[in-house]
């Protein structure tokens, strides 16, 4: 295990020491959450983003993909040391490392996403993800004759709860007698690469009625796209466009604009005009919401896209409040 790790480190090092950046002070990095950078879910779009920074610009960017939890910090020391910046972190559970590691390292910019850490150096960038659920939750509720759907989240965390929460309010915005199945693939982040786990309780789920099964786990969410296809029923996909994955049987997915965060971050701080703090993105902002392409318009009614889009302008406008699991008793 040591050796393993000590291996990455070394790797990682050994990529910095060949740092050749466009500018004297963007030389970044990307280290990814578990699951991997090609997740088909949140890492993915991170890495979309700084794809796509790297491919404008011409920058070398240089990544890095965690295997266990005791590899965070050491990580994300080596890359500061090495001078990486700005460093783009993905995923909550790098907070507690990067709020000890920003302080001593008060010349590198951290970007953060889905969660804070209060440091002059870090940006936070949150999603407002209870919203996009919302909007899918509406959704699903349209589409079960069942009057049943399901929900099946990755690591049973607050962010998770937190989606969970806004799928059951907008689908009982729109039948408030509808029943919601839900489950967590498990209590550890190795919840978020266990597509086979999710896929059991998607099928289960769906014996027990369910028309419709969010899945809102990682990379796990690959198991339940794989059980609609199995059972000819509908899923949700989560944190991309997966529509294209099972075709005909992903109702929607929702999505979050990660991959818009992390390239206006780092072309940002590029070009100088980078700042620290805060910022959240929802519904108003553009930062979450549902996919409709080629591969689920056919699965939809006009007047049930026409229902869905109100809603979508309802929350923009605050006519529809959708209620906050992390803030406040709601969904408790």
């Amino acid at each position: 295990m040591k050796k393993l790790f000590g291996t990455a480190v070394l790797l990682a090092a050994a990529a910095l020491s060949t740092l050749d950046s466009f500018a004297a002070d963007a030389r970044p990095a990307i280290l990814y959450d578990m699951g991997g950078k090609f997740d088909k879910s949140f890492n993915e779009n991170a890495f979309n983003g700084m794809d796509r920074f790297r491919e404008e610009t011409g920058a070398k960017v240089f990544e890095f993909e965690i295997n266990r939890e005791a590899e965070r910090e050491q990580a994300l020391r080596t890359f500061a040391k090495q001078g990486a910046s700005p460093i783009v972190v993905v995923g909550f559970s790098w907070s507690v490392p990067l709020s000890k590691i920003a302080p001593q390292y008060p010349q590198a910019k951290f970007i953060i996403v889905d969660s804070v850490v209060d440091e002059p150096n870090v940006r936070s960038v949150e999603f407002a993800y209870h919203e996009g659920a919302f909007v899918v939750g509406a959704l699903a509720a349209l589409k079960a004759p069942s009057n049943t759907i399901g929900f099946v989240g990755g690591m049973d965390i607050p962010i998770i709860r937190s989606f969970a929460c806004g799928y059951v309010s907008g689908a009982k915005y729109v039948n408030p007698d509808i029943k919601i199945i839900q489950n967590m693939t498990g209590t550890t982040p190795a919840a978020w690469a266990d597509p086979t786990r999710a896929r059991e309780l998607a099928l289960s789920q769906f014996d027990q009625g369910a028309a419709v099964v969010f899945g809102a786990a990682g990379g796990s969410t690959m198991g339940v796209l794989q059980a609609a296809a199995d059972a000819k029923k509908l899923a949700i996909g989560v944190g991309t466009n997966q529509n294209g994955l099972q075709p005909g049987y992903i109702l929607t997915s929702a999505t979050a604009y990660i991959d818009v965060a992390v390239y206006q971050a780092l072309k940002e701080a590029a070009e100088g005009s980078w700042k620290g703090g805060t910022t959240v993105l929802g519904v108003k902002e553009n930062g979450v919401g549902w996919s409709l392409d080629d591969n689920n318009k056919p699965l939809l009614t006009k007047e049930e896209i026409d229902q869905v889009e109100n809603i979508e302008s309802g929350i923009a406008s605050g006519q529809i409040a959708v209620p906050n699991y992390l803030k406040s008793n709601a969904c408790q």
